[in-house]
């Protein structure tokens, strides 16, 4: 079996190769498709016509969650499977995911009330069964929680009460995925496009596929081919597609606020939907506004959009006064679920389903992020069946992603493992002059492969700086996207394989810093 890294986009295994299985997308979906389906023995392919996550698993709101605000559309299932895979995902990716407390503070005349809070919190940690990453819930009077978070709306403020969920760089998940598939067998290549499915006695057999970096055409064939990408997946099915409903997440990011160990979820004034508050990478996430698109490329935030975000939060934070002058940068997913008849979108059902449009053909619809690992285990299940192959037992839950530290017996112990780990990672790292914050990233981000930023620290200890003052992250980040991280633009490393573009006002420096290193070090294509 190869190795998870480096990254090779090896063209000529796809062209010459004979495969049971091609997925088309490479979000978290088609990498967690193309990873367990490897894993159970089958001959895959995965391509991706833009960057790995570059779509809608770019632009989440960084969480590994349960969903609380499910619970109030009676989404049971959906939550407790949710919580299981926050347990599991945490387990097998501890350098990926980790902890953080939400504070939801509780004013009166609130639509959802104290009690309501405090019913659904107590469900929330009944769901949530085995080994739990995060504490119980915790009740907060008012004078606790305004001391700590004086930027609060003292007027009315009763109390509030903390629970506890996951945070992940949703890119950088979505890529470490794609690179534990490539270590099971699968072939993974970005810039290929699908432009039709292949069709012989009414059965899909494949894909024309268009090289993206080249313009070169040619054709792979498959014994099943699964339609995983996401919003775009329609296109490709034409007629054959069932309808569905587009969605679109918008983000803002702001400056970092007092307490920041501390997320927030709040409830908008104005509407009564659900947003967060969430401190990322020194940063903060404010998000999400959903609203219904009919085109996938639609991902413009528009100032209404920023306007009604930033009128939430100075209504309930009027200690931040945030302005569009503060806004560093703003971000928008688009996501496609099972059409229904609800009446708002916050209503409208994650459920997960596996459609079978035309022979030969699967399409995962629905679902969300933190499931994406789970729900994968179901279309490859069906694959499977439809294949007539022996059923090979789901191995992901059981197999940690690249990076994360070992156990000396073999055991998963998940964070335990990481803390132990990074406790001894970090002084080493500060001793090439590394920040104290940078070198926290660096572990988060690459876990015990830290040895390739060694391995290339040892090669130009210039490297160590970082890209851009304001950001913690190293030009020794940047070669590493290029050499073993399948990065071919600016874009690729500062906005996936590091979201630079996202924290900074002006990133030219940075930019310029990595048009050069792409010249220096980007091999053959």
């Amino acid at each position: 079996m190869p190795a998870a890294f480096p990254l090779i986009r090896n063209l000529a295994a796809l062209r010459e190769g004979t495969f049971d299985v091609l997925v088309i997308g490479g979000g978290i979906y088609g990498a967690w498709i193309a990873d367990d389906a490897a894993s159970r023995g089958l001959r895959v392919a995965l391509v991706e016509k833009q960057d790995w996550g570059a779509g809608t698993s770019s632009a989440s709101s960084k969480l590994i969650h349960g969903g609380l605000r499910y619970l109030e559309h009676f989404e049971f299932g959906l939550v407790r499977h949710a919580l299981a895979e926050r347990r599991v995902l945490s387990q097998i990716a501890p350098h990926l995911v980790h902890s953080l407390n939400f504070l939801v503070p509780v004013w009166r005349g609130a639509r959802v009330g104290r009690l309501q809070l405090l019913a659904g919190l107590t469900l929330y940690d009944l769901l949530a069964t085995g080994k739990q990453p995060v504490p119980r819930f915790k009740s907060f009077a008012k004078g606790k929680l305004l001391a700590a978070h004086p930027y609060l709306r003292a007027e009315g403020l009763r109390g509030g009460l903390r629970y506890g969920d996951c945070q992940e760089d949703d890119a950088r998940m979505t890529l470490f995925v794609v690179a534990a598939a490539q270590a099971a067998g699968a072939v993974c290549a970005n810039r290929i496009a699908a432009s039709a499915l292949l069709e012989n006695d009414g059965r899909v057999c494949g894909a024309k596929l268009v090289d993206g970096l080249t313009g070169a055409a040619f054709e792979l064939r498959a014994d099943l081919v699964i339609n995983a990408a996401g919003p775009w997946s329609r296109a490709l099915l034409g007629a054959d597609a069932a309808p569905v409903k587009l969605v679109k997440g918008v983000h803002l990011v702001l400056p970092s606020i007092e307490n920041p160990d501390y997320a927030f979820l709040l409830t908008a004034p104005e509407d009564g939907r659900v947003f967060f508050v969430i401190p990322w990478y020194g940063r903060t996430l404010v998000g999400t506004t959903e609203s219904a698109v009919t085109d996938p490329s639609t991902r413009e935030v528009t100032p209404a959009e920023r306007r009604y975000l930033l009128d939430a939060v100075n209504t309930l934070m009027p200690g931040l006064n945030w302005g569009d002058q503060d806004v560093i940068a703003a971000f928008a997913g688009v996501r496609s679920l099972q059409a229904d008849d609800a009446d708002s979108l916050s209503a409208v059902t994650r459920e997960f389903t596996v459609l079978e449009p035309r022979a030969g053909v699967l399409w995962p619809l629905g679902g969300k992020y933190t499931t994406a690992r789970c729900d994968a285990v179901e279309v490859v299940d069906r694959a499977l069946a439809l294949l007539q192959r022996e059923e090979i037992r789901c191995r992901t839950a059981q197999t940690l992603l690249p990076g994360a530290p070992h156990n000396i017996d073999g055991k998963i112990d998940g964070q335990g493992d990481f803390s132990s780990w990074q406790t001894e990672a970090l002084p080493a790292l500060r001793r090439r002059g590394i920040d104290e914050t940078a070198a926290h990233y660096l572990c988060l981000r690459h876990g015990t492969r830290i040895a390739r930023i060694h391995e290339l620290l040892d090669e130009n200890p210039q490297w160590s700086q970082r890209l851009h003052a304001e950001a913690p992250f190293l030009i020794a980040e940047a070669v590493l996207a290029i050499r073993d991280e399948m990065a071919f633009d600016c874009d690729d490393i500062l906005r996936r394989r590091m979201p630079l573009k996202l924290l900074v006002r002006d990133p030219t420096s940075a930019i310029a810093i990595v048009e050069k290193l792409l010249v220096q070090h980007s091999g053959p294509h």
